[in-house]
């Protein structure tokens, strides 16, 4: 009876946690949409960068876009969220490729890190937040950083939930 009911938790687990444990590969399409869909189930991000302390300077376009990469993979296999003000909230809209959207540097942002300081980031490591990844060159940033120095606490809960959103790393795993 016991090894029964264990049988059931886990199955029960198992499909409740089952886009985690059928991890993509890290900064794939797939993972872009985790990270979408976790970003909005994050009060920091939806509250700390709403309204004019973050989302709302968009160059009048009505959004945000952040592009990342990891280095070992290259420019080429950067992935898009787009957030947007609704309903009082930064908000992720969509997740996935580069669309046809395009970046404005004055506004919108491009990161890339290698692997491991995407792990250390995300784990919040000593050295490994929004500042000490930026001041030691673990993350390079493209786009305002006057604007990412502001809101450093909620930059630094995105680059946590980077590294909370599970995928696969190293070279042979980088997305097509």
């Amino acid at each position: 009876m016991l090894k029964n009911c264990k049988k059931i938790v886990l199955g029960i687990s198992m499909l409740t946690f089952s886009p985690w444990l059928s991890a993509s590969d890290f900064m794939d399409t797939t993972w872009a949409k985790n990270l979408c869909l976790q970003w909005n189930k994050n009060a920091t991000l939806g509250q700390e960068l709403s309204g004019a302390t973050w989302v709302d300077n968009n160059a009048g376009r009505g959004y945000k876009l952040i592009q990342l990469y990891r280095t070992e993979c290259g420019a080429k296999t950067k992935i898009q969220i787009t957030i947007k003000n609704q309903e009082g909230k930064a908000t992720c809209t969509y997740g996935g490729k580069p669309n046809s959207k395009s970046l404005n540097n004055k506004v919108d942002y491009i990161m890339h890190a290698k692997d491991k300081h995407w792990t250390c980031m995300g784990a919040g490591k000593f050295g490994c937040g929004a500042a000490g990844a930026l001041s030691t060159g673990k993350l390079q940033l493209n786009g305002p950083i006057s604007e990412a120095k502001r809101v450093m606490q909620p930059f630094s809960t995105f680059l946590k939930l980077v590294g909370q959103v599970p995928g696969k790393k190293g070279v042979e795993h980088c997305p097509s």
